[in-house]
């Protein structure tokens, strides 16, 4: 068994928008291979500049945050307590997707609030902190980097990331930040994926992912949201 640096519990769509978005930032996570990426006209700076940041990750929605693991538990450990929470969770209906500029950054966003997503992501986030090695103080310092309220600087001490249960919000991220060009490009990305965009979307599942010696995350297991 491949040993991996983090794991994290992510959304990972699938068929033509999986595909489309992967290819977008340059890596399979189910496959694990990179890809080419498309060469769009209209934007600002070249795609592999844009997505250098999340193309690691692959297309996904983080649920749980990604972590090591904590002393005393294993990968399987942790793969059998996400099969049994995915067993007692319901699949989520998210009426309609959009692209949309988020802070500096682009994402694929719900178009109208989903609080069925949080209902869902609470209890992975709590039902698997067993697993989750406290956060070193680097990790912590670069959290509060960007400026963190004090219910997110709370919920990062409690759960090692500041933007959990009333202050997560799911998104699907296509670029870095951008700053002032984040505008322009979501209205340009929209566009690109606007064909492949599921209407609804149907969250069925959640993947298990591990993050390889290079900082590449794998998908290692799909399980079924069954409750």
């Amino acid at each position: 068994m491949t040993a991996y640096h983090r794991y994290g519990i992510y959304v990972v769509p699938e068929g033509a928008f999986y595909r489309a978005g992967s290819a977008w930032l340059g890596w399979d996570s189910v496959t694990g291979q990179p890809l080419a990426q498309p060469a769009l006209d209209g934007l600002p700076r070249p795609v592999a500049d844009m997505t250098a940041k999340p193309r690691k990750y692959g297309l996904h929605g983080t649920v749980k945050p990604p972590f090591r693991l904590a002393d005393g538990t294993t990968e399987a450990g942790l793969r059998s307590a996400v099969a049994e929470t995915c067993a007692r969770l319901s699949a989520v209906e998210v009426p309609a997707l959009s692209v949309r500029r988020l802070g500096g950054f682009v994402a694929v966003v719900p178009t109208e609030p989903c609080p069925q997503l949080a209902e869902m992501a609470g209890p992975v986030v709590k039902g698997l902190d067993a697993f989750r090695a406290p956060p070193t103080e680097a990790e912590l310092a670069k959290r509060r980097k960007s400026g963190l309220t004090p219910r997110q600087e709370a919920l990062l001490a409690k759960w090692g990331y500041p933007y959990v249960l009333d202050e997560f919000r799911f998104h699907i991220t296509l670029t870095g930040k951008l700053g002032s060009e984040a505008a322009p490009v979501a209205a340009r990305l929209h566009a690109h994926f606007a064909p492949v965009l599921p209407q609804p979307f149907r969250v069925g599942s959640l993947c298990l992912m591990g993050e390889d010696e290079a900082g590449r995350f794998h998908l290692l297991h799909r399980y079924t949201l069954s409750g």
